[in-house]
């Protein structure tokens, strides 16, 4: 069983994350394939947040007193909005908004505080790249 979960978490990503760290294909939303960000957009940063499950934009706001979720830690980090190319944000939940897809709204794919205004962070897990 450990060697499974070794290769989950470290070979993956070696073809995923370019040599001076950023993403080095596409990142798409898992369910409709819309692009999320461009290749070379976004670094890795490992940090470890609290993301609901996944589900529609309607389900979102109601899990505010829901700890149905996981905590990930392999995330692509964006410091502008403005460099993704289809990602939508919820209402405020707390100090935080989450990402979603823009054109399916499934989500979260992605966490940011109100706090800091240039961090944005996409789990790598919710995600595909192409």
């Amino acid at each position: 069983m450990a060697s499974s979960q070794q290769a989950n978490d470290g070979t993956d990503r070696s073809d995923l994350v370019s040599e001076d760290g950023k993403n080095s294909k596409t990142v798409v939303c898992q369910r409709c394939g819309s692009k999320v960000l461009c290749p070379g957009m976004a670094v890795f940063a490992e940090k470890e947040l609290f993301l609901p499950s996944m589900r529609k934009k309607s389900g979102l706001s109601t899990t505010e007193s829901s700890a149905d979720g996981d905590t990930l830690t392999a995330h692509w980090f964006v410091d502008d909005m403005y460099t993704f190319e289809n990602v939508g944000f919820t209402k405020d939940v707390g100090r935080i908004k989450y990402l979603i897809c823009a054109d399916c709204e499934i989500g979260p794919i992605g966490w940011h505080c109100l706090d800091d205004k240039k961090s944005f962070y996409v789990a790598v897990e919710r995600v595909n790249h192409a």
